[in-house]
């Protein structure tokens, strides 16, 4: 059987003529962090200082032949040096003759070395003298940012982004290992799952590799599955194996049903006549069954784009997916659990993995398949005019191939797709003229890209782009046809404005907020804070950013003029009730409408930006209302054609039998109209009716609201802006009790004496690790509620009011 060397440890990392212990898997910033000699990028304002990193060419050292980690157990006839995967531009000597050089993040190679021992060095050349190379050769391209990303197959938003430290990294950022094989071993497995009417079917189709002795030698390979078993007799350098499964288990996307996960085995083993002989090699991995077809059929509104799972219509309740770190090789399977499982959490049921970034380890696909979260992978291309010319086009290639086998035994992944933005930028961001004529990618989004898919992985649908109509018949970005970016309304119009269209599926919209208080502070330590002071600006990427947030608070809401604290609150309400009007008035739509897709669920650094879960993994207001407006059951009032639409949206298997309590308030507290209406949304569907006028609040007026309550789901509807709105001064009672014997966990019982609109409990100012299961909260007159917290040990009323924050009369 093939043996596993892994080559963790006794690594250099060469600085200023000393040798610095080097990690593996690792990079040049964790190794001069580990030694002290660069200060942490995301604090302060640090990323300025350590600029010149990834500026510098960087080599990394290694002893093969020191005891154990050349020599093979049993005498194998061949040793392979095995990189999963080097960033970026290297060269790889051993005992002074090289073996190769990469130019690819993205990509593993392999070496043969073997009976070789020596100095092993990996020479890593500066990211940004790679790409000056790479662009002298094929000519300028246009770029939506003013790095050189564009001609690097490397982690572009380590380059920056609007969102992003520029910290361009360098190193051996996946696992290094020597394997020792003989007479054959597995070189790459195809796993073609599939079922019909509950019939799957597993198809192995499995590439070998052979030394020279093994060339002519018989082999047998054998595969199991559910207790089937598959054998093949291989002469050659190929073989496939069907293994046909009666009665599989359908894996289902979260909330549609369960999933159920199968282990596939292949070994494969030298023959002995009848049977096999000794092991050479396993494969192992997990599969699940199920079908998913994009339904993309014209229709009376456009063109749909409607992902199909077993024959079940999804409306897809997404996030987008960024790296979980700038420096990548410091994301741990624990962590990559975590931040899913916030998603799962949140009713998320679709994960998008962003284009400018990289294919995530196993372990993040691994817990999409246990949880039961779709994943939408980009291929690596965002923001860019992308050249085809070589060297860049062969490394595209080796690179999709390589992934799409990599991930194809994920029932998690069900779409390919082939960039972010770049065929609308074609279209709209003034590339044409500048190109005049020379590639810019459309080959690989609609040529190669789609053919790799179709030959290596025929079960999943591929889309070209996001966004994406379907052809140029249609402009990239048109509402009406495909996948469609809703950005105007974050950068010039208020957020009401999602009501605007109905787009068929909105792949990308959000909108910002600040991390959470304990977040900045760790970051800015010893900062006096403020919208534009120094770390703050720093920690603001987006070009105006800060503007963007101001003018969000102030359609709405009083600006806050001198106080952080309310400053804080506000951008944190205004992003979660952004997002949620999109969400509400998306799901209100559909069929039409058939998913939305948050950007984003999650940050690289504690920074000012879209996310739901900050870069420190604490919550923002906005996964809580995710939760809410992405559960089984939303109940929300729309504008209608003749005044206001109360829905019910039923994304559950059943049907929804409710009551539904509709009163008009006065903002004195009294009630001046009520009605109670029986309702049934079926199963998958929406129900939309017009609310009676009777307990419609006038046009126009400040002092009435209409509030919806049906199953502890409630909605509001304010006829004026929140500044408009003659709010009273809000009042309520704070008690505290302990939870148990737990003296860590408190419930923060607060009790309404006026309307209290969008209370929030920041729980990381009570302690930096406390945590609240409850966001926004609105009270009527004389209504009580519970905020269960954790990590909250000692803390009084007192603690906890200076934590609480409402809205407020202007």
């Amino acid at each position: 059987m093939k043996d596993v060397t892994q080559l963790t440890e006794g690594w250099s990392l060469s600085h200023e003529g000393a040798l610095l212990d080097a990690r593996v898997p690792g990079c040049v910033h964790t190794d001069l962090l580990a030694a002290g000699l660069i200060p942490d990028p995301f604090m302060g304002l640090n990323e300025n200082d350590i600029a010149w990193v990834g500026r510098r060419s960087w080599t990394y050292t290694h002893t093969l032949g020191a005891p154990g980690n050349l020599a093979a157990p049993q005498a194998h006839e061949r040793t392979d040096l095995v990189f999963d995967g080097l960033d970026t531009a290297a060269r790889i000597s051993l005992d002074g003759r090289e073996l190769g050089s990469t130019r690819n993040m993205h990509r593993s190679y392999r070496y043969d070395v073997t009976g070789r021992g020596g100095e092993l060095r990996v020479e890593f050349a500066s990211a940004y003298d790679e790409a000056a190379a790479v662009r002298a050769s094929t000519g300028e391209r246009p770029n939506v940012y003013p790095e050189p990303f564009q001609y690097i197959r490397k982690m572009a938003c380590s380059f920056g982004w609007d969102w992003g430290p520029t910290v361009v990294t360098a190193g051996l950022w996946r696992p290094v290992r020597l394997e020792h094989w003989s007479t054959a071993r597995i070189a790459q497995v195809r796993p073609l799952v599939t079922v019909d009417d509950r019939a799957g079917r597993v198809e192995l189709r499995v590439d070998l590799e052979r030394t020279a002795q093994g060339a002519d030698q018989p082999l047998v390979a054998r595969a199991t599955v559910a207790g089937i078993e598959a054998r093949a007799e291989v002469r050659g350098d190929a073989v496939t194996l069907v293994l046909d499964v009666p009665d599989a288990q359908l894996w289902w996307p979260r909330g549609y049903g369960e999933q159920p996960l199968y282990d596939v085995e292949l070994t494969l083993h030298t023959a002995d006549g009848a049977d096999t002989g000794s092991a050479l090699d396993a494969w192992r991995r997990r599969v699940g069954f199920r079908s998913v077809v994009l339904d993309q059929k014209p229709d009376e509104h456009g063109t749909g784009f409607t992902f199909v799972v077993n024959g079940e219509r999804i409306f897809v309740r997404g996030v987008n997916w960024i790296p979980d770190d700038v420096l990548p090789s410091r994301i741990t399977p624990e962590r990559y659990r975590s931040r899913l499982t916030r998603a799962a959490e949140a009713n998320v049921d679709l994960v998008r993995v962003w284009g400018g970034g990289i294919y995530e380890d196993d372990a993040f696909y691994d817990a999409c398949d246990e949880l039961g979260l779709m994943v939408w992978q980009d291929f690596l291309f965002a923001c860019s005019a992308y050249p085809e010319e070589q060297p860049l086009r062969g490394e595209v290639e080796a690179e999709a191939r390589e992934n799409v086998v990599r991930l194809m035994p994920h029932p998690s992944l069900v779409v390919w797709n082939g960039n972010n933005e770049n065929l609308w930028g074609f279209r709209d961001w003034e590339w044409e003229d500048k190109l005049a004529g020379d590639s810019w990618g459309e080959g690989y989004y609609l040529g190669l890209l789609p053919r790799v898919v179709a030959e290596s992985d025929p079960t999943r649908p591929y889309t070209a782009g996001s966004p994406w109509s379907g052809s140029w018949d249609h402009h990239p970005n048109d509402p009406d046809h495909g996948t469609y970016h809703s950005w105007e309304v974050w950068n010039r119009q208020d957020y009401t404005d999602y009501r605007d269209n109905v787009p068929r599926f909105v792949s990308e919209f959000g909108w910002q907020a600040p991390p959470a208080m304990a977040t900045l502070r760790r970051a800015l330590p010893g900062e006096d804070l403020a919208p534009d002071s120094p770390g703050m600006l720093h920690h603001q990427k987006a070009e105006d950013g800060n503007g963007k947030l101001n003018r969000g608070i102030e359609r709405h809401f009083a600006p806050p003029q001198g106080d952080f604290d309310r400053w804080h609150y506000l951008t944190q309400v205004v992003q979660a009730r952004a997002v949620a009007t999109g969400i509400e008035h998306w799901r209100a739509n559909w069929p039409r409408c058939a998913g939305t897709i948050v950007w984003q669920l999650n940050d690289c650094w504690p920074v000012s930006s879209w996310s739901a879960v900050d870069g420190d993994g604490r919550l923002k207001p906005l996964h809580h209302e995710l939760r809410r407006v992405y559960a089984d059951r939303l109940l929300t009032l729309q504008p209608g054609a003749d005044g206001t639409d109360l829905v019910l949206a039923n994304q559950g298997a059943t049907a929804w039998e409710t009551t539904v309590n509709l009163r008009l308030m006065r903002t004195d507290g009294t009630l001046a109209a009520r009605l109670t209406l029986d309702l049934t949304a079926p199963p998958r569907e929406v129900l939309r009716l017009a609310v009676p006028p009777e307990v419609l609040p006038a046009t126009g007026s400040a002092k009435e609201y209409l509030v919806a309550d049906s199953d502890e789901l409630r909605a509001l509807h304010l006829p004026v802006r929140d500044r408009e709105f003659d709010y009273p001064e809000p009042r309520y009672d704070v008690a505290v009790e302990t939870v148990g014997s737990d003296r860590n966990t408190v419930d923060v019982v607060i009790s309404a004496q006026t309307l209290v609109r969008d209370l929030l409990l920041q729980p990381d100012r009570i302690t930096p690790h406390a945590t609240a299961d409850r966001g926004l909260i609105t009270l009527l007159p004389g209504e009580r509620t519970r905020i269960r917290v954790h990590g909250a040990q000692g803390a009084g009323a007192n603690t906890v009011r200076a934590a609480l924050f409402c809205v407020e009369p202007a």
